[in-house]
């Protein structure tokens, strides 16, 4: 299914690679922020940890933006999901977007969804993007071309550029009628955003007291990026099954890409939300839209060649990656030539869509040696994709 998606996932990958750190009243977060701003990360920790053990959901949250990026703690996904599910309890809604893109990637997606339909519903791009591509597989979300491609074309909108170069994909692959339809999706369900953010905060918000004491101003932070593939220290592998059919690895796969993606939108998808009016009357709630009668899936088939390379060329490419930083392309070349012989034997092309530079590499003899060369790859953990340039 989902031909032009398949691609080979790694837990390896960065899952959430810049975020933002908050820092609200408690001076004890405050100085964590001020500490991390100087690269005392140790001593962040060492102010977050306090707080969070006493239930400070910013804190928490921030604790385990540490423990996932591992700075100023070993790197440990599960102490990282573990403070973002306990933000989340308490209504971080940055800590319920990143507790279910963690979830996720690591294959437990049941489990994940509610999160991810949640963020997605308040306008999280990365979310919506995972959600589009499960509507348009029609794996763990009913099959819905119109609404795959709405949700797309929002997180593109926000700036994720791993959405605009899928939404490029999906205008080859989606009749132009239902292209149509999801457009005419966009504006009810920007209206719809504004109303999950709002009854979001609204249900997060603490009761007021009778003697409210004013609040020190917000600040944050911002996480520097990491470099896939190079300065990432792999976490242990999770113990539960892979996902077994192609439209699950799709899926999974999704999510690995959004996340990987997030720190080429200029805006850092997901890590700040606009703030809610605060009066007025709420859009009305969008019709549902019925989904796509008789879609067949796009099935996948691999075409058993010899993996040595004949010296034709063809049209056929392998794809290793979209980024919105053309320097991380090239970074990931060089690393990747460094770990598979094949990789070294090839050339790279950057392609410029947009603000988004696709890493590529051709001289293929046909498609079927193309799917050889991503096949190997994929044993290794690195996503690779078969494209027609």
């Amino acid at each position: 299914m989902m031909r032009p998606f398949r691609t080979a996932v790694s837990l390896a990958l960065p899952l959430i690679a810049a975020m933002m750190l908050t820092a609200p009243a408690h001076a004890d977060v405050k100085d964590g922020v001020d500490a991390w701003q100087r690269g005392d990360y140790q001593g962040a920790v060492a102010q977050w940890r306090p707080a969070a053990l006493a239930g400070d959901a910013d804190a928490q949250f921030n604790l385990g933006q540490a423990y996932k990026l591992g700075r100023g703690v070993p790197t440990d996904l599960a102490q990282a999901e573990a403070w973002y599910r306990r933000a989340a309890k308490q209504g971080h809604l940055q800590a319920e977007d990143n507790l279910g893109l963690v979830l996720f990637t690591a294959n437990r997606r049941d489990e994940a969804m509610p999160f991810i339909l949640r963020s997605a519903e308040r306008g999280e791009p990365r979310a919506q993007y995972v959600l589009g591509t499960a509507h348009f597989n029609g794996d763990l979300a009913a099959q819905d071309w119109p609404r795959a491609y709405a949700l797309t074309k929002r997180a593109s909108d926000a700036g994720l550029g791993i959405a605009s170069a899928r939404l490029a994909q999906l205008d080859s692959l989606i009749p132009l009628e239902q292209r149509q339809r999801g457009l005419a999706m966009l504006p009810e369900i920007e209206k719809n955003e504004a109303r999950a953010r709002l009854a979001a905060v609204n249900s997060a918000a603490p009761p007021p007291t009778a003697k409210p004491t004013p609040a020190s101003p917000i600040k944050t932070a911002s996480l520097p990026a990491s470099v896939p593939g190079a300065s990432y220290t792999p976490p242990p592998v999770v113990a539960t099954p892979p996902p077994s059919t192609p439209a699950a690895k799709a899926a999974t796969i999704a999510a690995v890409e959004a996340t990987a993606a997030a720190d080429a939108a200029k805006g850092k998808p997901g890590t700040t939300y606009a703030p809610p009016p605060t009066s007025g009357t709420l859009p009305p709630a969008a019709a549902k839209s019925k989904p796509p009668i008789n879609n067949a899936p796009i099935a996948v088939r691999e075409t058993p060649t010899p993996s040595r390379s004949t010296g034709g060329k063809s049209t056929w490419r392998a794809q290793l990656g979209a980024f919105g930083i053309e320097a991380n392309a090239r970074s990931l070349w060089v690393t990747l030539g460094k770990k598979y012989s094949a990789v070294a034997a090839r050339q790279p092309t950057y392609v410029k869509t947009g603000k988004v530079t696709r890493l590529q590499t051709g001289g293929f003899a046909n498609k079927g040696e193309a799917n050889n060369f991503c096949a190997a790859l994929s044993k290794g953990g690195q996503a690779c994709l078969v494209v027609d340039k």
